[in-house]
């Protein structure tokens, strides 16, 4: 089924809004770990365990407001300081 953009946009800003209730989960050293533009949805986070705990409640928001993630256009980057880690 296609949306209208309005109609996604507030969507999908209610599912936000949701989330972040919680501000002090969505911030990483004073920053925001949610970036939204459009479509695009980027979650940040200072471990692996924050990105997913904060990617499940944006999940279970969005669900709640009748949009959903769409797993075949999810990518994940895992990036470190540490020149070991891959």
């Amino acid at each position: 089924m296609l949306l209208s953009p309005l109609f996604f946009n507030s969507a999908l800003e209610l599912a936000i809004r949701r989330i972040q209730v919680n501000r002090d989960r969505l911030k990483l050293n004073g920053t925001h770990q949610l970036l939204v533009y459009a479509d695009d949805v980027n979650i940040l986070g200072g471990s692996v365990r924050t990105v997913k705990k904060n990617t499940e409640a944006l999940v279970v928001a969005s669900k709640e407001t009748g949009l959903e993630v769409n797993a075949d256009k999810t990518k994940y980057m895992f990036m470190s300081r540490d020149q070991k880690a891959r």
